[in-house]
């Protein structure tokens, strides 16, 4: 059964760490040399143009809802996965860069305005601006799914924490007083 609080948590996280690499886009596409912004992209898909506040906002709502929708789906397989949260969510992002990377070969042919864009496939540096915004993106995520999401336990249920009974270290039962 799906817990629908784990995936609405999961959704926050993943809506938050799109976030955090959208507000850093300026800066990479600085570092990097790469004029190429996800949430124009994809906002020039509905408004046809590029460079314009209408493309920011939506293609921000629209990356902010991609988001959402891979953290929702990634706090489903989190708690299956090995390792360390920060870890598990760059290996996601790691696999989605990686699926998703050879479209771009197509993005001029395609895409409304396509061939206003640079070209990326091919391009080294927009490969690794790509890199770091997705390893970026996924380390946030596999952290924040982590912090708002409780453990689950082996039978797939979440994991209630220590015995309330307990002081952590064993039941009060099992305490043996002596009196000298």
């Amino acid at each position: 059964m799906v817990d629908a609080t784990r995936v609405l948590r999961g959704a926050l996280a993943g809506a938050t760490a799109a976030g955090v690499w959208a507000a850093q886009q300026p800066l990479d596409m600085w570092v990097f040399g790469v004029d190429y912004d996800d949430a124009e992209l994809l906002g020039s898909v509905v408004t046809r143009e590029r460079d314009t506040l209408a493309t920011f906002a939506v293609g921000n709502l629209l990356h902010v809802a991609n988001g959402a929708l891979f953290g929702a789906l990634y706090s489903l397989v989190a708690p299956r996965l090995p390792g360390p949260a920060a870890a598990r969510g760059l290996t996601a992002g790691m696999a989605e860069h990686l699926a998703t990377w050879p479209s771009t070969r197509y993005v001029a042919a395609a895409h409304p305005v396509g061939g206003s864009f640079p070209a990326l496939w091919g391009d080294h540096r927009a490969f690794g601006q790509a890199v770091w915004r997705h390893a970026l993106f996924g380390v946030v995520l596999g952290e924040l799914e982590r912090r708002l999401n409780p453990p689950v336990d082996a039978a797939g249920g979440a994991d209630a924490g220590p015995d309330p009974q307990s002081n952590g270290h064993a039941h009060v039962e099992r305490v043996v007083v002596s009196r000298a």
